[in-house]
């Protein structure tokens, strides 16, 4: 009983995980609400950090977070990725948002992923 009791809640969690919007697969890893990949490994975390730090990055505001899943306002700049950020990541476009950098996909302007 006890077995089928793990099964069942194993089984759960997995469909839970299946419909979230992001999903962590490894550390580094995590797939966006536009079903894309995205590998940034611990380095480049840093790195990026580093880099919105370091250039005195202002985050933007909106009425609303900005948050993944979501499409970015139009009035928003996108700016463009450095290259010394990874190549999982140069497609991409950035925001910088309540302390946040936020990858966004240009041609939708949905956010992708989240680096905190």
């Amino acid at each position: 009983m006890k077995k089928l009791f793990i099964l069942a809640a194993a089984a759960s969690l997995v469909a839970t995980m299946a419909t979230a919007q992001t999903t962590v697969v490894t550390p580094g890893t995590t797939t966006g609400a536009a079903g894309a990949t995205i590998q940034i490994e611990p380095e480049y975390r840093t790195r990026i950090k580093s880099y919105v730090t370091e250039h005195k990055i202002r985050p933007v505001e909106t009425r609303e977070r900005i948050v993944v899943g979501a499409k970015v306002p139009t009035d928003v700049e996108l700016t463009a990725v450095p290259s010394d950020w990874g190549p999982s990541v140069t497609k991409y476009r950035y925001v910088y948002s309540g302390n946040r950098v936020m990858l966004v996909d240009p041609g939708s302007r949905t956010v992708v992923h989240e680096i905190d």
